[in-house]
């Protein structure tokens, strides 16, 4: 029943996209969502080019089936990035923070499907313009980087203006929140936080932890005077970022005390000073399961639910 354009497009079971989470979506994580159905994507960041080509290649031994590669255009390594996966046959990119204009030419050249995230109706009209195959409209309430709408206002919106699928992301953890991105007009949805307790996904034990005992107001964006807000569970290091907005401090303190915090979380498992990103959708989040077992409980629940008002 949710089987949708986007699986035709990528060719996957699931209209499901694993989100492309810095430092975080490796090909242990990226390997098991496409086995599973949906598309697995690598997150490129700010990572080494050679560790992205190897955590490709790495993927490519686990699974024959689709995955992606996310790049952040904002990253100073991006040029590489967008030749890289050229170099390495990767179907589908997904991009992030800015516009890959200047790319889609060369990825367009080598059978690549393009897919970036926009947290506005202007920005999804451009990305269509130039040659995007898809857009993610993703709300607010998603972890990490963020926008102002929410995912309930944005993708009826965008799904209205442009004719490319949308995919839906931002909220969204389980069978309910499937089936309301599709009755929003979506086409599919993207999916973080939930993924970040799936069993194959390798951020520290601690950082799962935090996530599986957050309650519904425990996240918070910071960062917002520097341009680039980010949404992440509370804790010390987000205290001290309320205290350098409270005090009115010059960006480069913000620069100075988020550097290297999401690392430290990740690998570390500091969920005190470290930057632990999730969404609002955190908190609906108690279990630990597979990816294989993640995304049929999403997808099973969401036939459920879209049955019961047939």
């Amino acid at each position: 029943m949710f089987k949708s354009v986007l699986c035709d497009m990528i060719g996957i079971k699931y209209p499901i996209i694993q989100g492309g989470m810095a430092w975080i979506a490796d090909s242990s994580l990226a390997s098991a969502v496409s086995n599973a159905g949906g598309l697995g994507v690598i997150a490129g960041a700010n990572a080494p080019v050679e560790y992205v080509r190897e955590e490709i290649r790495k993927t490519k031994e686990l699974t024959d089936k689709p995955f992606g590669v996310n790049i952040m255009l904002m990253s100073s390594n991006a040029d590489e990035l967008a030749k890289l996966v050229c170099e390495e046959g990767v179907k589908v990119v997904t991009t992030g923070a800015g516009n890959p204009g200047k790319y889609i030419d060369m990825w367009k050249a080598h059978g690549i499907i393009v897919i970036p995230v926009v947290p506005s109706v202007a920005l999804a009209k451009r990305m269509e313009r130039t040659g995007a195959d898809a857009v993610v409209a993703e709300g607010g309430e998603s972890g990490g980087h963020v926008g102002e709408l929410t995912t309930m206002a944005l993708v009826p919106q965008v799904v209205d203006a442009v004719n490319i699928p949308v995919i839906a992301a931002g909220g969204i953890g389980d069978g309910r929140g499937v089936a309301a991105a599709f009755m929003l007009g979506a086409e599919g949805v993207q999916v973080g936080t939930r993924f970040l307790v799936a069993d194959e996904c390798t951020v520290h034990e601690n950082y799962k932890q935090k996530v599986l005992s957050a309650g519904d107001i425990d996240t918070v964006v910071t960062g917002r005077p520097t341009g680039h807000p980010v949404r992440v569970l509370r804790n010390k290091l987000v205290r001290q970022f309320q205290l350098l907005e409270k005090n009115g401090a010059p960006l480069e303190e913000y620069d100075n005390l988020g550097r290297g915090a999401l690392p430290k979380a990740v690998k570390e498992g500091d969920v005190d000073y470290g930057s632990v990103m999730a969404g609002q959708i955190a908190g609906l989040i108690n279990k630990k399961q597979s990816c294989k077992e993640i995304i049929e409980e999403m997808f099973t629940e969401a036939e459920a639910v879209y049955k019961k008002f047939l």
